[in-house]
């Protein structure tokens, strides 16, 4: 008997842990990510790291000892996606300024900072397109340890690029040549990055864009591509690439009849997957509110970890958001965006959600949520589209559709959730009131 109550003892607390390690989530409309029908009075079970079941209320049995979360009156769904974001820069409006005076401070402080932010704004995965290679995947490394609060990252490190900007060799490499190519993609690779991010591939040689993503995809990487003129889009799509991103930095009226022949050519061939892009258009559509109605700006959620001379040093290149040279040319950009949107679904393209967070007045704590809000209330987007793209999608585009992107067993419990119906008001996200990545409760 004593030996019983000995083990009993020795193994009790085991079992506490064990049942302290379950949380149940119940009550609430669960979106799942995958576009069907909301299941309603939902019940969602985590145990540690993953979704263990999911069912109704009524219907499936809590199991003792649970911790009973409840998500009654609220949209519960996947944590968002940003599918382009910069952890290296937080908003300030000279990046020549940035760069010079806080590379040193990129690893330690400012993006992982970034990232905390992110993850507070209920994104628990992010792409990350465009950074030093060493700093990027030792934040991302950091992130998957527990030692920093953020989202589950995607980096693609450096730009590939003919020639990198003045001061900016850090983070972006030049290519000369094909067997260049293949070797800076091979060097990428081999250190781990998660993506290939191609710029201003209309200034190489064709030989050398076919090279990078012949290369990228021989190591199992996918490339992303800017998408900025239409010769960068004839040769990204020429060349194989898998996801474009913006919506091009002119104030041409629409993409060119041949580029949305290509397009469309390319979507038809559903063997080669679907074709993704990343339109980031809340920058630009937003920006003559934000310049009129700055006191978004004093918004304290960007200054969580920032030292208080970075964010007086942002705060000092703000001061005049009508006056920054990076914006003078988005009024007559603004008006193009709903129409390349347009053509862009009716040419069977798949859209992400992504912000570009992180450039001049776009904070990290702010752009997904704002994304969102353009493609719904401006243009038109259903809302369930809009949640998929910033959920399934970027998962399949990513490769991780198995792990990541729906609420589903078996699945990590990457789960948020909001006080209301987020699909008939999409801006209850901008305060996500429930955080939970990996079974770990933020929020």
């Amino acid at each position: 008997m004593k030996k019983v109550l000995l083990a009993l003892f020795l193994i009790l607390p085991f079992i506490l842990n064990a049942q302290s390690n379950i949380k149940a989530l119940v009550g609430g409309t669960l979106i799942d990510g995958f576009g069907g029908t909301p299941l309603q009075n939902s019940v969602i079970i985590i145990e540690g790291e993953k979704i263990s079941a999911i069912g109704q209320v009524g219907h499936l049995n809590i199991p003792a000892g649970a911790e009973i979360i409840s998500t009654e009156g609220m949209s519960v769904m996947p944590g968002m996606w940003d599918m382009h974001v910069h952890l290296m820069i937080n908003g300030h409006s000279d990046y020549g300024h940035w760069d010079s005076t806080y590379i040193n401070e990129f690893e330690k402080t400012i993006m992982p900072a970034s990232a905390h932010q992110l993850l507070m704004a209920g994104v628990t995965s992010a792409r990350d397109l465009g950074g030093p290679l060493e700093a990027s995947l030792n934040v991302r490394d950091r992130i998957n340890d527990g030692q920093l609060p953020g989202p589950t990252m995607y980096m693609s490190g450096p730009f590939l690029q003919h020639e990198p900007y003045p001061g900016t060799e850090a983070f972006r490499w030049g290519i000369n040549g094909v067997q260049d190519a293949r070797a800076k993609v091979k060097r990428l690779a081999e250190a781990g990055v998660d993506c290939i991010k191609l710029i201003d591939q209309d200034q190489m040689k064709m030989e050398e864009v076919e090279a990078i993503v012949n290369e990228a995809h021989q190591h199992g990487l996918k490339v992303v591509a800017h998408s900025h003129r239409p010769e960068e889009i004839r040769r990204g799509i020429k060349a194989g690439v898998d996801c474009f991103e913006h919506t091009g930095l002119s104030s041409a009226p629409e993409y060119p009849a041949d580029v949305m022949e290509l397009i469309k050519e390319r979507t038809a061939q559903m063997n080669l997957g679907p074709l993704f892009w990343t339109p980031t258009v809340e920058v630009l559509y937003n920006y003559l509110y934000v310049r009129d109605n700055p006191e978004l700006l004093d918004n304290d959620c960007w200054h969580l970890d920032l030292p208080d001379h970075i964010i007086s040093d942002i705060k000092a290149s703000i001061r005049k958001p009508g006056e920054l040279p990076y914006f003078q040319l988005t009024p007559s950009r603004k008006p193009t965006l709903k129409r390349k949107v347009q053509q862009l679904l009716e040419a069977g393209v798949v859209l992400l959600v992504g912000t570009d967070s992180g450039v001049p007045l776009k904070f990290h704590c702010q752009s997904t949520w704002n994304e969102l809000d353009v493609w719904v209330n401006e243009m038109g987007i259903d809302p369930m589209y809009a949640i998929k793209a910033a959920t399934y999608w970027p998962s399949v585009v990513m490769g991780v559709s198995n792990e990541v992107g729906t609420v589903t067993a078996g699945k990590y419990a990457d789960i948020i959730a909001v006080k209301g119906d987020v699909l008939r008001y999409i801006t209850l996200l901008q305060d996500v009131d429930l955080i939970i990545k990996h079974g770990k409760r933020y929020k």
